[in-house]
């Protein structure tokens, strides 16, 4: 052969190597790649068949927990309500469990809830006074600072006077005038209750404590004139009961000549009657008597 000739047979080999290389890893890449698919499709199969198994599980485990929430449902709660501890305003009062209490008992006491009543309670009284100052109170539950209070001046024929003073007490001195305020108990903006004070001037306040009024002092005269007639009556009649024999010898006499003075009067009476019904000279005897003597 040819130098030339045996010059292309090495280039046709080269060539025909480099292919061979190339060919080989991309192959090689397919496969691994096709394996390493396979492999994560069977991860996650099992991964689906262990989210089942848990699933199961899951579920028999919960099912005893709906069986006992079914039981604890066949179970009937009844309620009932105490009364408020307030006609008017905001109060508490106890919601009682009448059936299904925990230690077994006819009732019990569940809890204790807040409850309302009419807005306006009308006048009230101070918590506390003396003759220079006056405190009052507005009307409020347990926690105080919970609601927001506006205390007012109240003025005839005008516009009442909003005070400064926004806590649930309003310490208040007296004037040579009477005084009259309101307190508005407020929760989220809403009125939920409204009293009125009214302050009286320390002359005012000795008059009203000096003495009873009259209407009182006759109404005590009048019962303890009748409790002591009561008692004298009572006593009476105890006595003329254990005396007895003594007060029927004592009143036995005085009793009998009335009848017997009775009975005379009544004999006397049939004796004046009777002789009164005498028959009188019959008419016609003298005229026979004449005509015999001729």
């Amino acid at each position: 052969m040819s130098p030339r000739g045996t010059g292309c047979s090495a280039g046709l080999l080269l060539m025909v190597g480099w292919l061979l290389l190339a060919v080989l890893p991309s192959a090689s890449g397919t496969n691994v790649t096709a394996a390493v698919q396979d492999a994560g499709l069977a991860h996650e199969g099992e991964g689906e068949e262990e989210t089942e198994n848990n699933d199961s599980e899951t579920a028999e485990n919960y099912a005893p927990t709906e069986t006992e929430d079914v039981s604890n449902a066949n179970v009937v709660k009844e309620v009932e309500f105490g009364m408020c501890t307030v006609t008017c305003g905001i109060g508490v009062r106890e919601v009682i469990l009448t059936n299904g209490c925990p230690t077994g008992e006819s009732k019990c006491v569940v809890r204790v809830e807040e409850c309302r009543g009419p807005t306006d309670c009308g006048w009230g009284k101070p918590i506390s006074e003396s003759l220079e100052s006056v405190r009052l109170a507005c009307i409020h539950t347990s926690p105080i600072n919970r609601f927001k209070y506006i205390w007012k001046l109240l003025r005839p024929d005008q516009q009442s006077i909003v005070l400064v003073n926004d806590s649930a007490i309003l310490e208040v001195r007296r004037e040579n005038y009477p005084l009259a305020f309101q307190c508005d108990t407020l929760d989220n903006n809403e009125i939920v209750a409204t009293i009125k004070f009214t302050i009286y001037t320390s002359t005012e306040l000795q008059m009203r404590r000096s003495g009873l009024p009259v209407t009182d002092a006759a109404l005590i005269f009048v019962l303890t004139v009748g409790v002591i007639i009561c008692v004298f009556i009572i006593f009476l009649l105890i006595f003329i009961i254990v005396n007895w024999a003594a007060v029927k010898a004592f009143w036995g006499p005085k009793a009998s000549t009335p009848e017997v003075q009775s009975e005379q009067s009544s004999g006397r009476y049939k004796d004046s009657t009777s002789l009164d019904q005498l028959p009188t000279e019959m008419p016609g005897e003298d005229d026979a008597l004449s005509e015999w003597n001729e």
